[in-house]
């Protein structure tokens, strides 16, 4: 399963309006794992930048005048994200620009016949409903260091939604835990990848004072009730069985 994550940045927020896209940054996944593959390029646009972008992203006009078109890098951006399936943050916002440059360039594609669309966000939001489900909000959530992030950047923000991707998805994401299984301690408790096919997690049994402990709880749980409550029918049931 080959999946490219890809952010934008762009001169403003409505193509409709002449906007251009002026930073494309993809990370391949294959197999839910990173492989350290990816495309970035900047592009000169056909319009100056509004303020309020750069505030953003921090890209100038100035920075952009020597960088090619987007007819100049369609071809090679176009190969590297065909066939794959895309894993976007509000993908329609870039799927919008990506289509309006493809058609003032008069290319017959769009993306959705050359590749399938994952919103991340719609995911996030399904997921955490009535949450911030934005990049830095999920980093948070999910313990992703995304410190170095002072402003957006096309290429390291698909590096930070890749592992946000995983995480929402339950997917190769493990606390940062000593070889031990202690707690390597709240300041470097995060998230990082394991390698496909590592299983075998240890099981850590109570002893039978933590036994007792948890049995003197459920009694007293039964007795607010009234009646026992499911812990206790279930070792009544687990007893008369044996």
């Amino acid at each position: 399963m080959r999946q490219i994550v890809l952010d934008t940045e762009t001169t403003g927020l409505e193509p409709a309006e002449g906007h251009n896209i002026i930073e494309i940054g993809c990370v391949e996944l294959i197999d839910r794992k990173l492989t350290g593959r990816t495309y970035h390029v900047y592009i000169k646009p056909d319009r100056a930048i509004d303020q309020e972008a750069i505030e953003v992203h921090g890209i100038t006009n100035d920075f952009l005048a020597d960088k090619p078109k987007f007819a100049e890098v369609v071809e090679e951006f176009l190969d590297f994200i065909r066939g794959g399936e895309l894993i976007i943050h509000n993908a329609a916002f870039d799927i919008g620009f990506i289509n309006t440059e493809l058609e003032r360039i008069r290319r017959p594609e769009r993306v959705a016949d050359i590749c399938g669309v994952i919103d991340s966000l719609l995911l996030a939001r399904q997921k955490h409903p009535g949450q911030k489900n934005n990049l830095d909000a999920l980093c948070k959530r999910y313990g992703i260091d995304n410190s170095h992030r002072e402003l957006h950047g096309a290429l390291l923000d698909s590096e930070i939604l890749a592992d946000v991707y995983l995480g929402l998805t339950g997917g190769q994401l493990k606390l940062d835990t000593g070889d031990d299984g202690s707690d390597s301690g709240s300041a470097e408790r995060g998230i990082r990848r394991v390698e496909a096919g590592r299983y075998g997690l240890r099981v850590l049994r109570a002893d039978e004072e933590e036994v007792q402990a948890h049995r003197a709880f459920v009694a007293l749980l039964s007795k607010k009730a009234g009646e026992p409550c499911l812990w206790e029918q279930l070792e009544q049931d687990d007893a008369k069985a044996h």
